[in-house]
């Protein structure tokens, strides 16, 4: 993130530089961060670390799931028939097939969710809420609306939602447009 002295030089630069010379990538200099821009990225990197882990504690100790198979649920439950094919719920939950899988099939010998295979060529498959996954979630749905009151809504004034609005979007979209360049390179 930061030079390791003024003025020295990352002491792993003239190993990234010729690694670099031999890809097709042209070397570019290290954009160093601004003192702001550091500080901005460290109070991100906290929320992005502690508010799942806060997320996640509460929610196992307040309804025996966790935050992630919250998601997995609560996305569902939005659902029209509470179906979702595997891959729109992987993406919707930003969680790859592997760990969707697993995390399903946990839910499935709860008696949370069901998986099906739908008919045709191709290995596709959705999973369905059952009604005790609805319980489940409507009945986790108040705490964990709490827990995000908590620890980031009621902290901020308005103009602070709005800019955190714009600021989610404006990463999640540099993300898809990175997804989206990996796609196109594969």
């Amino acid at each position: 993130m930061a030079k390791t002295t003024a003025g020295a030089k990352d002491p792993s630069a003239a190993a990234n530089a010729s690694a670099a010379s031999r890809s097709a990538a042209p070397v570019t200099e290290t954009r160093w961060l601004s003192r702001d821009e550091l500080a901005a990225w460290l109070a991100n990197s906290a929320i992005m670390i502690s508010l799942p882990a806060a997320l996640d504690a509460r929610m196992q100790r307040e309804a025996h799931l966790t935050f992630f198979e919250y998601m997995v649920l609560s996305v569902l439950s939005e659902e029209p028939e509470r179906t979702l094919r595997m891959s729109d719920l992987a993406t919707r939950t930003s969680a790859s097939l592997s760990r969707l899988s697993h995390v399903v099939g946990r839910l499935e010998v709860r008696g949370l969710l069901e998986r099906a295979r739908i008919p045709g060529a191709g290995r596709r498959t959705v999973a369905k809420l059952t009604e005790a996954g609805y319980q489940v979630v409507v009945a986790a749905a108040p705490g964990h609306v709490a827990a995000v009151r908590e620890y980031l809504i009621d902290g901020l004034e308005p103009r602070d939602l709005a800019a955190l609005r714009r600021i989610g979007t404006a990463v999640n979209a540099a993300i898809n447009r990175g997804s989206s360049d990996m796609d196109d390179s594969t």
